[in-house]
C-alpha cells in the first residue's frame, strides 16, 4: 500500500474553501425552495428533469441518472410528488421492473411558479458573486471535475442496477451513486 498523499496547505485552504462554499450555496437555495416553493432541491431538480423531457416522460432509471438520485431515494421523492399530484408514475408494458414518470399540469405549474425565485437565488448566490472570467474557469473547473468522477458514478449506479435486479448475488449496493 502506498503512502497517502497528504494535502498541501494551499490545497487544504482550497479543499476547506471549495467545501465550504457548496455547503453554504446547497443550504441557502434549499433554504430558498422551501420558503419560496414549499419544495425541497430534489422535487426541483425531478420536476425540471421532467419538464424538459420528451412529452415530460423519462423511465424511472433515466430520471434517476439525470438528477445523480439513487433509485431507492428517487422513488420516495416521486410517491412524496405523486402525492402532491405532480407526478404520475406508470408501469412499463414491456418490462413490469420498470416504470415511467409523468410530470402533470399541476406539476408543471409548480416548476414554472418555483423558477424563478429559484434562478433569481441562483444568480445572486454564485453568478453575481464571480466575473466573467470566473463564470468561465468555474465552468471549466466543474467540467473537470464531472468528467473525473463520472465513471465512478456510472460503476456505482451499475452496480445499484445490478443489486436491484438481482443479476449479481456479490455486489453490494450502491448507498448513493452520486458519489
Amino acid at each position: 500500500m502506498s503512502a497517502p498523499r497528504w494535502l498541501t496547505s494551499e490545497e487544504q485552504r482550497v479543499w476547506r474553501d471549495f467545501s465550504a462554499a457548496i455547503d453554504m450555496l446547497r443550504a441557502h437555495l434549499e433554504t430558498q425552495l422551501q420558503r419560496d416553493a414549499g419544495m425541497p432541491t430534489t422535487y426541483y431538480s425531478v420536476l425540471v428533469a421532467l419538464s424538459e423531457a420528451p412529452g415530460r416522460v423519462l423511465r424511472m432509471s433515466d430520471l434517476a441518472l439525470a438528477t445523480r438520485s439513487s433509485r431507492s431515494r428517487l422513488s420516495h421523492a416521486v410517491a412524496r410528488m405523486e402525492a402532491n399530484g405532480w407526478i404520475r408514475r406508470e408501469t412499463c408494458p414491456t418490462d413490469k421492473r420498470g416504470a415511467f414518470a409523468h410530470l402533470t399540469d399541476a406539476g408543471l405549474r409548480a416548476i414554472r411558479d418555483a423558477a424563478p425565485g429559484h434562478v433569481e437565488a441562483v444568480r445572486e448566490a454564485l453568478f453575481d458573486a464571480l466575473t466573467p472570467e470566473q463564470v468561465r474557469q468555474l465552468g471549466e473547473i466543474s467540467k473537470a471535475i464531472t468528467d473525473r468522477l463520472t465513471p465512478a458514478c456510472a460503476r456505482a449506479q451499475a452496480a445499484e442496477s445490478e443489486t436491484a435486479t438481482g443479476s449479481h448475488g456479490t455486489v453490494e449496493p450502491a448507498a448513493d451513486s452520486r458519489l
